[in-house]
Order: structure tokens, then sequence, then C-alpha cells
């Protein structure tokens, strides 16, 4: 993994100090509501697959966002590998941090180094139907809409009975492939 630099954020690898701030993102219920209906985390009882939702620093396919300039706390940005040419793509950031474009300046980021560096063929990314925001963020790096799957969720949380939105890009081509 590399560090990746964008007009406004840097984007490197997640470290064991950037734990507190990824705990501080847990605890705001709105930064968590279409992940858990905006319940507080406890981390001692969540399941296996929780690094992708709750990282602590120390996983290997995670990103600490800061701004550039000052080197403030942004979020985090994940590319989790599903296969050899597959990722999923995932981001989380403080609230003071929304609508100013910075999810889509980082996950773009996450984009070209993912089919660059990274050789995936594929990005998906998911989010429920509700979400709005981040499904401008998904269509605005380039992603589109495949599939709405309802589901019968075991804790459903508002909005799930509309269910979820599944989003993907392909590697650009070049030239004579």
């Amino acid at each position: 993994m590399a560090t990746l630099q964008t007009m406004r954020l840097t984007l490197r690898p997640c470290r064991p100090g950037d734990r507190a701030d990824f705990i501080g993102l847990e605890r705001d219920p709105q930064v968590m509501r279409f992940l858990n209906g905006g319940y507080a985390v406890d981390r001692e009882t969540t399941g296996p697959n929780a690094a992708f939702l709750m990282p602590t620093g120390t996983e290997p396919h995670v990103w600490t966002a800061r701004r550039t300039a000052g080197g403030a706390f942004v979020g985090w940005f994940c590319l989790w590998p599903e296969s050899e040419t597959l990722a999923e793509l995932g981001y989380r950031l403080r609230r003071a941090e929304w609508g100013q474009g910075l999810a889509a300046e980082g996950a773009a980021a996450l984009l070209g180094w993912g089919f660059e560096n990274a050789g995936y063929e594929k990005i998906v990314a998911t989010t429920m139907a509700v979400n709005h925001a981040s499904r401008r963020v998904m269509e605005k790096i380039g992603m589109r809409h495949v599939r709405t799957v309802s589901g019968d969720f075991p804790d459903p949380i508002p909005g799930s009975e509309h269910g979820e939105v599944w989003y993907e890009v392909e590697r650009p081509r070049r030239r004579g492939e």
C-alpha cells in the first residue's frame, strides 16, 4: 500500500495510533446510522467480519485520511480484496467533513490505485438504498448501480426495508486491450 495524495487529502496506510480516531467515528450516531442504526459499537461483541466496518489500525487494506494542510483527521477509506481481481470500496468520514466532496476525492484516489497498482478488474461498493449521500459519491466517481437487494435482516434498522444497493466500476481499458 502506498501513500496517496489528492488536492486536499493524504491517504496513508492505517496505523495502530489511528485507532482512537476510528473509534471516534463509531461513537457518532449520525456516522453509524446506515451501518447499524446509529447505536454505540461494542468492539468486544462484534462478529469476525467487523474489521471491514471497525478498523483498529492494523488492517492491510485501510487508509487513514487526513487533511493535507494541517493533518486533521478526516476519516478512513478501504479497498477490501474479495479476490485477485475484485475489491470492495468502503469509506467513513467525520460528520464535520461531509458535503465537501472529500469522500469522492478520497474514493477516486483509491479507485485509481486499485486499478493501476493492485491489478483489480472491478471494484464494487454497497450501501443502504436510502443512503443518498453515499450513493451520490459512488455515482460521482463513475460507479454505476447494478442491483438492489432486499433482505430479511436479523436486526433491521430504519430504511433497511428499501434494501441495499450495489454499485460497480470496471477497470478502464487502455487502447489496444
